[in-house]
């Protein structure tokens, strides 16, 4: 499922990031990788703030719908 519809505060596994190179390499720089673990801390004025590798980044809906997680 998309990051944007993940529940807040619950840890998901990335599987999977879509879009096209320019957007994969940013995000990769922010962190977001394969087997990466995220937490979805808030949804604000069309950003998501997500928990990864002991920070916090905003993404917008945008990107955050092109990051695909489960699970761990």
């Amino acid at each position: 499922m998309p990051l944007i519809l993940a529940a807040a505060g619950e840890p998901m596994a990335i599987r999977r990031i879509g879009g096209q190179v320019a957007t994969r390499s940013f995000l990769e720089k922010l962190g977001f990788v394969a087997g990466a673990t995220v937490t979805v801390i808030a949804a604000v004025s069309g950003n998501v703030i997500v928990q990864i590798r002991g920070g916090r980044v905003a993404i917008s809906r945008e990107m955050a719908s092109k990051i695909l997680v489960s699970s761990p």
